[in-house]
Formats: structure tokens, C-alpha cells, sequence
């Protein structure tokens, strides 16, 4: 364990995971959300300025409307980084679900489903509004008997949730090969080897025989990706499934609501919560009694 830690603060509501996925950085060693502010850390020996510029251009490129994000670099020793970690990781409830990591025990009722999930650099532990927002939707949606595609997985939480919901079965399409790793280990932590499958890659390299076929389509994504994998999300749902859209910031919500409409979708429902969007979707059809 290093002595010392480099502590990068950045002033913005962005999504943690998000933003480690495209910072695409293996020596980042935590992230996590403390009231609007995203904790990075780096072991003091493999921090450099190149890395800070890195982290500038990400962050310019995932939020380009706001100007230069502020940003500070600050050392801290092992220890309180230790307990920084720890308190970002506190078991969380979200409606019915209950999130915890494995050495915080909790008292659940009857009715509560439980996903034990010890964070690492696979992002996605429930705490932020753009999953928090598609767990509630879940638990309104999963009827029981689903399939379920969980588009960009992470740590596969989402599949998790709506496995434990009652879906049949769910497959995670997850193109870092660390996030499909820590994946996999979650699912099998949580007893779900036999109902969720995960795999590496994006949707484009699955072999014919592997396209999932999905009755509720999740993509808690960010915009760009979301525009660069619309036609084939689009297409899953012109096949009847439901899609549902987060990781979007409320500006850009119309972009996103015109571009699935240029093919063919109509956007049912929104949910808005701390400046981000969650959308469910479906072919005009087959919007009788949603919403």
C-alpha cells in the first residue's frame, strides 16, 4: 500500500464511472462522489502532469458547455485515504433494493432485496442519480419472466437488480475488460452465475449466434455513446423491447429524444433528478398503457 496518495477533486455532477471509463486510466486506484464533488486517486508515484492533462480533456469533452472544470490535486497520506474509501461505500437503499459491500451487514425486511457489491475500478454501485433512477424504474418495470440487455454493464448492478426483480435472465455487454472482469466476480458473489451472462466487447462484435434477444433494453451510458449506438438500440427496440436511456444531462436530453425519434421511437417517460435525465422508449405500437 503506498505511503501517499494524490487526491484529485474535480467540481463537477458528472457520473464517477463514467468518467473512469473514458479517462481509460489502469493506475487510478478509487473514485468516488462526495456532494457534487468526484474524488479521484492516484498512488503518488504514478501521478504526473501528463495524467492531469489527460483528466482536462475528458472532462472537457464530457462537459462541453461548461467551461474549464475546476480541478484540484491535493496529497493525502494512506491512512486517510483508507477511510475516505470507506465512507464512500456505506450500504445505500434505493426504494426495495439495499446496496451494501460485503463488510457492512444490514437489517433487511421481508420485501427487501439485497445486491452485496464491494467497489473497485468497475464503477456503478447505485450512488449516483443516473443508476439510482433506473434501479427505481426497475422495480416499477421487472413484472417477472424479462430478458434483459444491460448495455455499457459496469459492474453489472443493473443486471443484478433486475435478476433479483424477477427477470428471467439478463446479458451485460461491457467493453473494458476490467469493468467485465469485476463484473463477473459480482455475479457470482451474488449467487447469479446461472441467470447473468457478461460479456466483453460492444453489441457490433457480438457473433450472430450471441445477439441477445431482450424484452427491456438498459443503456446508462453518456450522450455520445448513446448517439454512436443508437441504431442498433433503436433496432433492439423495434423488436419490442423497452429501452431505457440514462447518463444524460438535461441539456442534452433533446438531442438525444430527436435522434431515437429519426428512428422510429417515441419517448414514453422522463425522470429527472440532480441535472440528470433517464428515458424509456419504445416503438409508437407499442406505447398503450405506458408512461
Amino acid at each position: 500500500m503506498p505511503d501517499q496518495w494524490i487526491d484529485v477533486c474535480i467540481q463537477e455532477n458528472l457520473d464517477a464511472g463514467e468518467l473512469l471509463s473514458r479517462l481509460d486510466d489502469a493506475s487510478v486506484q478509487g473514485a468516488w462522489e462526495d456532494h457534487g464533488v468526484i474524488h479521484l486517486y492516484w498512488p503518488e508515484a504514478q501521478w504526473s502532469e501528463a495524467r492531469l492533462v489527460s483528466l482536462r480533456l475528458v472532462l472537457a469533452d464530457l462537459v462541453p458547455l461548461r467551461g474549464e472544470v475546476p480541478v484540484s490535486v491535493n496529497q493525502v497520506p494512506s491512512q486517510d485515504w483508507n477511510e475516505a474509501w470507506a465512507r464512500s461505500v456505506q450500504p445505500l437503499r434505493i426504494g426495495r433494493l439495499v446496496v451494501r459491500p460485503s463488510w457492512e451487514p444490514v437489517t433487511v425486511d421481508a420485501n427487501d432485496i439485497e445486491i452485496v457489491l464491494d467497489p473497485k475500478q468497475a464503477f456503478g454501485t447505485g450512488h449516483h442519480a443516473t443508476t439510482r433512477m433506473v434501479l427505481m424504474w426497475l422495480q416499477q418495470d421487472i413484472r417477472g419472466g424479462e430478458r434483459v440487455l444491460d448495455v455499457g454493464a459496469g459492474s453489472a448492478i443493473l443486471a443484478m437488480a433486475a435478476v433479483k426483480l424477477g427477470a428471467a435472465s439478463a446479458v451485460g455487454v461491457e467493453i473494458d475488460p476490467v469493468a467485465v472482469d469485476c463484473a463477473r466476480e459480482y455475479v457470482a458473489q451474488n449467487g447469479l452465475n446461472d441467470q447473468i451472462d457478461i460479456l466483453c466487447g460492444t453489441l457490433a462484435d457480438l457473433p450472430l449466434e450471441r445477439q441477445p434477444v431482450a424484452d427491456c433494453v438498459l443503456a446508462n451510458l453518456d450522450r455520445q455513446t448513446v448517439l454512436n449506438l443508437a441504431d442498433d438500440l433503436a433496432g433492439l427496440a423495434m423488436q419490442g423491447a423497452k429501452l431505457v436511456v440514462s447518463g444524460i444531462l438535461v441539456e442534452q436530453q433533446d438531442e438525444i429524444i430527436d435522434h431515437l425519434s429519426s428512428l422510429g421511437l417515441v419517448c414514453t417517460e422522463r425522470c429527472e433528478e440532480e441535472g440528470w435525465v433517464a428515458m424509456k422508449f419504445l416503438k409508437p405500437e407499442s406505447c398503450d398503457g405506458e408512461g
